[in-house]
């Protein structure tokens, strides 16, 4: 926390130092959403270069000054509840001032704007991320007030713990990890006692595109069990880039990648090459809109595609076919194929890139 508050009071510092000569103080960021700034490495995923290049938040500019405030508004935010070891999540700083901050998103960026500027984790900054992720399977944990947490594979599922750094005694005798893109496919696998049925596992997932603290629960646990991952996605660009996330990180919080991605995921499915190996009728697919060619090509053009041979033939089978499928169209099987045919054939016999 001294490093925290350090870290704040060497930024209003500077604003004064620059009042003192009577000039219009700044702040200085590194443009997060710019692929130049962003080096991929195999080992980290999409990581931020250390030279990159920056913008100013200037105090005497029309178009950054209201920027300017918010920033330092929300460090004083911090600043105290590192000072009294308090918590909020960002929907309480956007209620503290509905008005003064306009909306939920202008908050969420500014924070992530403050920790890359920082060089400090969110969490470390006191601000807790609402979860939207589910866990389930063979895992138990305690958490940092105490609670004891058992995952153990009913029909209940358990919501990612919102401070992800602070869970200990994790225990699991789980095989293998699954990451599961939605959460109708995840209930469904739990209905089917999947998690017991085949090996004991644990299922995750972040209905849709993970936050946060899925991220760092899915780095956490493979730091701490060094188990095989894998994911469950649709057959779609979307499917794809949520999987990506998990794997490589994205751009926008590449900054914060060491404690975020898991290079070693492996894709089980939905591959394009099993709906034909499965003859899927061509009726229950889904052809593709112009929002999907143009995800998917510019999926394409990204550095870790390069190195990932099998993954690109997939790719090229997807936008050859302009079809994507839904994971429930193995439902056209029999109502229960993915637990029962599915999934145990392509764990037992190697199934996945």
């Amino acid at each position: 926390s001294s490093e925290v508050l350090e870290a704040i009071e060497n930024v209003i510092q500077d604003v004064l130092e620059s009042l003192a000569q009577k000039k219009a103080p700044v702040l200085t960021l590194a443009k997060r959403s710019d692929w130049r700034n962003i080096e991929f490495k195999d080992s980290v995923g999409l990581q931020m270069i250390p030279r990159c290049t920056t913008k100013q938040i200037r105090s005497d500019c029309p178009r950054s000054a209201p920027k300017f405030a918010l920033m330092l508004k929300i460090l004083s935010m911090i600043y105290k509840m590192v000072q009294s070891n308090t918590y909020a999540t960002k929907r309480d700083i956007y209620y503290s001032d509905t008005l003064l901050f306009g909306s939920q998103s202008v908050v969420d960026n500014i924070i992530n704007d403050i920790s890359c500027m920082l060089k400090i984790p969110r969490r470390s900054l006191h601000i807790l991320s609402t979860t939207k992720g589910f866990v389930a399977g063979n895992l138990s944990y305690t958490e940092e007030d105490g609670t004891k947490v058992n995952c153990t594979c009913g029909a209940t599922v358990l919501t990612v713990p919102s401070n992800v750094q602070g869970i200990k005694n994790l225990i699991s005798h789980a095989k293998f990890m699954l990451i599961v893109e939605k959460d109708a496919t995840f209930q469904r696998l739990l209905d089917d006692d999947f998690c017991n049925k085949l090996s004991p596992c644990i299922m995750i997932t972040g209905r849709g595109v993970p936050d946060l603290n899925t991220r760092l629960l899915v780095r956490k646990l493979w730091d701490t069990f060094q188990i095989p991952i894998f994911t469950l996605m649709d057959a779609d660009p979307h499917g794809v880039e949520i999987m990506c996330i998990y794997k490589y990180g994205s751009v926008s919080m590449s900054f914060e990648a060491h404690h975020l991605t898991v290079p070693s995921i492996k894709w089980l499915g939905l591959l394009p090459s099993d709906l034909e190996r499965l003859n899927i009728c061509k009726d229950v697919l889904i052809p593709f809109t112009k929002q999907d060619q143009n995800k998917l090509a510019s999926i394409q053009k990204r550095p870790y595609i390069a190195c990932q041979p099998m993954w690109k033939k997939e790719l090229e089978i997807m936008a050859a076919s302009k079809l994507k499928a839904e994971i429930q169209v193995l439902t056209s099987l029999s109502s229960d194929y993915l637990s029962r045919v599915y999934l145990p054939n392509k764990l037992q016999f190697g199934g996945w890139l």
